[in-house]
């Protein structure tokens, strides 16, 4: 068994190599069979940090277009993710975006910048008040509806006066939902924890159909869930990706992370997955199904031959030469049984399909 089983262990280990996991702790693939809670950070993980232009709300005589072009322009010297966002649909629609005159920035509220002579605002709701410009009678309905839905609202004004609002929408990772359908299959208990606000929390969990959420934690709030569930007799596996996800990361029995995240989170976290995407979550489970099902093959196959052996000597008077070959085909058959995970169709068809 001492030899065997780490034989095993390490053709698992290549095998979920060649599926984008990186396990750097053996043991997870015995805790993961007992893991029965797992707990998702929401930015980043469960959705990219970057979202997406849904709609563009104009009033006055300012087309969309223009709003785009002016916004765009604006967030040109930014790299946030909504100014990302913002300059990807600038792209998208082949805008070309004006020079900046004059730029300046307030962390927190939004950008005051001069375009060909007409002063642009491009910010949140909070700085246009700061400005003094209020929010046009128009844009109100589109208001409600973002804060209601959690949705992100960048305000434009153009030469102080109110031009339209950019809403954006959180992006959902696209494997995320199947994903989820999946984990329910397996009776899995599953929560979303964030430093994020409520209803945007709420939203997502909704759309997700999980019941079990946490908005606006801080990191060693994170922590403090993840302690409470352990502390409940639960086996919790937590999948982050960002600085504040460390200590969650550290105290989850099982740690999860992606390529890209932040360097405290690789470097915490027991298991990578090496494609950025969770679409590798359902393997390392079932990876770790097998892994169980396969040391309990090596108990059967180690003890096996033990009855037979006894037998033997006592009824057939078997000699020292047939006990010991009696023994040895335990001694194979558990060489086979470490082999058969490079041999398995399953794992093997499935390799070919990513591309591995």
């Amino acid at each position: 068994m001492k030899i065997l089983a780490p034989l095993s262990l390490l053709n698992y280990l290549k095998i979920a190599a060649e599926h984008h996991m990186i396990v750097k702790d053996g043991r997870v693939l015995e805790l993961l069979h007992e893991v029965d809670t797992i707990v998702f950070d929401k930015t980043g993980t469960l959705t990219h940090e970057q979202p997406y232009v849904m709609d563009i709300h104009v009033c006055g005589s300012y087309t969309a277009t223009e709003l785009l072009r002016f916004a765009a322009a604006a967030e040109s010297r930014q790299s946030h993710p909504i100014a990302n966002a913002i300059r990807q649909e600038a792209e998208r629609c082949q805008l070309a975006l004006p020079p900046l005159d004059d730029a300046a920035y307030e962390v927190g509220y939004g950008l005051k910048v001069a375009i060909g002579g007409q002063v642009i605002r491009v910010g949140s709701e909070r700085f246009m008040a700061k400005e003094g410009i209020d929010v046009s009678p128009g844009l109100m309905a589109a208001q409600e509806h973002c804060h209601s839905h959690g949705y992100v609202l960048v305000y434009v004004a153009i030469d102080g006066t109110m031009g339209g609002a950019i809403e954006l929408h959180p992006t959902i990772r696209p494997e995320v939902k199947e994903m989820i359908a999946a984990l329910r299959q397996r009776q899995l208990d599953l929560y979303i924890v964030s430093g994020d606000h409520e209803q945007p929390t709420r939203q997502l969990a909704q759309e997700l159909g999980i019941e079990s959420y946490v908005a606006q934690t801080l990191p060693e709030q994170k922590a403090e869930l993840i302690a409470q569930l352990q502390d409940e007799g639960k086996s919790v596996c937590f999948i982050g990706d960002g600085i504040n996800d460390a200590i969650a990361l550290k105290t989850a029995h099982v740690s999860v992370s992606l390529n890209g995240a932040s360097t405290v989170a690789l470097d915490t976290a027991q298991v990578l997955f090496t494609d950025g995407t969770l679409n590798p979550l359902l393997n390392l489970f079932e990876l770790a199904d097998d892994v169980e099902a396969n040391m309990r093959r090596h108990v059967v196959c180690q003890f096996s031959s033990t009855p037979f052996v006894l037998i033997g000597v006592y009824a057939w008077q078997f000699r020292f030469f047939e006990t010991l070959l009696l023994h040895t085909v335990g001694g194979f058959a558990g060489i086979a049984n470490s082999l058969s995970p490079v041999f398995d169709k399953k794992w093997k068809a499935s390799a070919n399909g990513s591309g591995s």
